[in-house]
């Protein structure tokens, strides 16, 4: 595809394949990965649930959950294997962080504020989404930055890079200098949502095509921070040390083949709207199918047909 010319390298089922953690006989809940959320508010409660959801659908063996009362009563009722701690803790030990998603820098409490910027000077690896963006400038710890297309221009002003043109990001080639330049900035890695995801850190940029467009809906994005989150726990849980972009750019490709599951698109049919929610309950399939060797599933007519030949 001239998409990946000389510009971005693109990203397989395959490797997403390779880079999936499954629980072998020793395993417990702890050694699959532990991922930590300070995410949602009172505002936007919703996003809690959705990365709480994703990060458990998509294998981790243990999701605590650090935020508003709430928030924490809406993940509790939805997932109730939860744990959930006051939003003043600090003592929360975690193989990766997802923060941001669901808040708003503009009503952010300096205590939150502070611990934050803690979680950003730390070891751990840090998923940033959303209202945490802002934070990034002064980060030390190894992160990955989850923009959509607005947040994205205002993290590269943050960053101190050229401001874009409406345009720009319309242009695969620039699109593709643009984040590449960004994830330099920032060093550390950025994934660019979109049709096609773009995953970038110092080694150069990942393209994910992947999805469906029915995943441009509200939520979606905060089950991915979830998702990503899940994988990279899994990853440093069992001692490995594989780029965060990689893992960054897998679970793209498992959260947009996920969401052509939900939407029917999988099974080779124009598809149907989904929320969210789906996408994330549809991640344990997308998992499964992936390890069974699968990037496509079957519709009814493939399956009507299959079983009137066995018969024949």
């Amino acid at each position: 595809m001239p998409f990946f010319a000389g510009s971005a390298r693109p990203w397989s089922d395959d490797r997403t394949r390779a880079l999936l953690r499954a629980p072998s006989a020793d395993s417990d809940k702890r050694s699959r990965g532990v991922v930590a959320l300070r995410t949602g508010s009172d505002a936007y409660p919703g996003a809690a649930v959705l990365g709480v959801e994703g990060a458990w659908r998509a294998g981790s063996g243990y999701v605590r959950y650090i935020g508003p009362r709430r928030a924490a009563d809406l993940v509790l009722a939805r997932r109730p294997e939860t744990v959930t701690t006051e939003p003043g803790s600090t003592a929360v030990r975690a193989e990766a962080w997802v923060i941001g998603s669901g808040t708003d820098a503009a009503t952010r409490t300096e205590p939150e504020t502070a611990v934050l910027r803690a979680l950003l000077a730390g070891a751990d690896p840090v998923v940033v989404d959303a209202g945490a963006l802002d934070l990034l400038p002064a980060a030390h710890a190894p992160v990955i930055a989850t923009p959509h297309a607005g947040e994205f221009a205002r993290l590269r002003a943050t960053l101190g890079l050229g401001g874009l043109v409406a345009d720009t990001l319309r242009d695969p080639a620039a699109r593709v200098r643009a984040v590449q330049e960004t994830a330099e900035a920032l060093g550390g890695a950025v994934l660019l949502k979109g049709a096609i995801t773009l995953v970038a850190d110092d080694t150069g940029v990942i393209a994910v095509e992947a999805g469906s467009s029915w995943l441009a809906t509200a939520g979606t994005g905060d089950v991915l921070a979830g998702v990503i989150g899940a994988l990279v726990a899994a990853d440093r849980a069992a001692g490995g040390t594989t780029a965060l972009a990689e893992l960054a750019a897998a679970a793209a490709w498992l959260h947009g083949f996920a969401g052509r599951i939900a939407s029917g698109a999988a099974a080779g049919g124009p598809g149907r709207p989904i929320v969210a929610l789906e996408v994330a309950d549809t991640l344990p399939a997308a998992v499964a199918h992936l390890r069974n060797g699968h990037d496509r599933v079957r519709g009814d007519d493939e399956h009507d047909r299959e079983t009137q030949e066995d018969r024949a």
